[in-house]
């Protein structure tokens, strides 16, 4: 059974309603834009052993993203008390 063009179209489906589910929001700083570029260019490519679905991964790669792109996170140290 050949199920190349069926099985293309139906993630392409799949995918392009997980990402319009996202864009629905406006982008709110260039962080965020390059967060859904990477989010959208990984999905495909992150193992998904939860069978989360596309959506979600995406959903993970994105937070993770933006997380990292905080300034101020990283290296702080709580300040003791004395």
């Amino acid at each position: 059974m050949w199920r190349g063009p069926a099985l293309g179209l139906t993630l392409s489906a799949i995918a392009s309603a997980a990402l319009a589910q996202g864009e629905s929001t406006p982008i709110q700083s260039p962080q965020d834009a390059a967060c859904r570029t990477e989010a959208r260019n990984r999905v495909f490519s992150t193992p998904d052993p939860k069978g989360l679905g596309l959506y979600a991964i995406g959903r993970q790669l994105y937070f993770a993203c933006m997380k990292r792109a905080q300034p101020g996170t990283r290296g702080r140290e709580r300040a003791r008390a004395s």
